[in-house]
């Protein structure tokens, strides 16, 4: 009956509208009541979900790509990818689908690659003769690879959702095959749809504006690199690294670009403030609500269930990814993560399968409830920008819909996709 209350309260609270955090908080006051355990417990539980020093890494991020993203990098990196995708066909496509991958390399977040290059090549593919739906649909799923590189806030928090055991460098890792893999994927996808629709290309603006845009927008791109291979060599932590980043940042767009004015800095620090309070409201709610599964042994029933319908590991993640699937048309991806792992990761551990891949396959099912309705945050702000109802971007973003999932079957069913390049580099 505990489970009974704690899932329906808060499945009732999400229908009718509750944002997500208050549904966690009374779901959980609520199983707690009920319980007979003090109410205390809410209190306590909320305040140590925010106490892992993990977290403090997740703000920094978010920090620095606000920083970037309104400091002039965006628009060096459409730049530099014109540059070397313009010519195809469909071409200011395919540019938006390279420049989310760059620039998901600089935010790690979703919803400030569409914010950022879809803001900017949305309106300019309009202007260019593209459709509507075409520019939107292509936009927004290409922001999913900011999901996969690092510095995923994702990733992070999946790692911080799983215990805070798992190595976060071999996180960013793991996400950069799959990454690669989504972009090419995505740019066939927009070749074809842009072919059928007898969308023409860019002029190539030679290789001397190649190699002057690439040093413009390597600065920017540094950054990727220094996060990356900085964890990764052990000169510095996750959270140190968010901390050079936000340095690294403001000299960049400040001192080199000069284009991070006072005025743009405070916009910058309002907004981050903004992002952060919502994204750790959502994990100090779902620390208690993760904390009743484990008292209410959710997992451990969770396990027993899926035994009874399948005893292939891979049988049993297709399974889990179809449950997330559907979970994340109705919730958004950082409380489905922490909701979802303390569920599904010991299924995963019991069955063999590796936490490195199982954070992968989550992180990528839950971003294609991104831009799948009625919930896909990523989706409305795509329609925003690019004045057209969802349901006008329904009727055609199928093609990339089926691009993103065909990529995640492909991670989930072959693991050293994911696997391959943490193995590597710890060797």
């Amino acid at each position: 009956m505990g489970i009974a209350i704690l899932f329906a309260v808060f499945g009732v609270l999400l229908l009718i509208g509750v944002p997500v955090a208050y549904a966690l908080a009374a779901a959980s006051l609520a199983t707690l009541l009920y319980l007979d355990l003090p109410s205390i417990v809410l209190v306590q539980q909320i305040s140590a979900g925010t106490g892992s020093a993990s977290l403090i890494a997740i703000p920094l991020f978010i920090f620095a790509g606000e920083i970037m993203m309104r400091g002039g990098i965006s628009e060096r990196l459409i730049a530099l990818a014109s540059s070397l995708v313009g010519r195809l066909r469909g071409g200011l496509g395919q540019v938006s689908i390279l420049s989310s991958l760059f620039f998901g390399g600089v935010s790690g977040s979703a919803i400030a690659d569409v914010s950022a290059v879809g803001g900017t090549m949305i309106p300019q593919m309009v202007k260019r003769g593209y459709d509507r739906d075409f520019a939107v649909n292509v936009s927004i799923t290409a922001a999913l690879v900011a999901l996969l590189v690092p510095p995923s806030h994702n990733l992070i928090l999946f790692s911080a959702a799983a215990g805070g055991g798992l190595s976060i460098a071999d996180l960013f890792a793991a996400g950069i095959v799959p990454a690669l893999l989504m972009t090419v994927v995505l740019m066939v996808t927009g070749y074809a749809v842009a072919r059928s629709r007898g969308y023409g290309v860019e002029p190539f603006p030679g290789m001397r504006a190649v190699f002057t845009r690439l040093i413009a927008a390597l600065p920017g791109l540094g950054l990727v690199g220094l996060i990356f291979f900085g964890i990764r060599a052990g000169i510095f932590t996750a959270v140190e690294s968010a901390a050079i980043a936000v340095v690294y940042a403001l000299l960049v767009t400040a001192v080199l670009y000069r284009q991070l004015r006072i005025k743009e800095f405070m916009e910058t620090v309002v907004h981050a403030a903004r992002s952060t309070g919502v994204i750790l409201f959502v994990i100090a709610t779902a620390a208690v609500f993760g904390w009743l599964l484990a008292y209410l042994q959710v997992p451990a029933a969770a396990v027993e269930f899926l035994q009874s319908f399948a005893h292939s590991k891979y049988a049993v993640l297709l399974m889990i990814v179809v449950m997330l699937l559907l979970l994340g048309t109705f919730m958004d991806l950082a409380p489905l993560i922490l909701i979802c792992t303390p569920i599904f990761l010991p299924v995963a551990k019991a069955y063999g399968i590796d936490p490195i891949h199982f954070g992968l396959v989550l992180v990528l099912t839950g971003g294609l409830g991104l831009v799948t309705p009625p919930v896909g945050s990523v989706l409305f702000i795509g329609t925003a920008i690019g004045k057209i109802s969802v349901g006008e971007s329904m009727k055609t973003i199928w093609p990339f819909w089926l691009a993103g999932l065909a990529v995640l079957l492909v991670v989930t069913l072959f693991p050293g996709m994911s696997l391959w390049l943490p193995a590597l580099l710890r060797s």
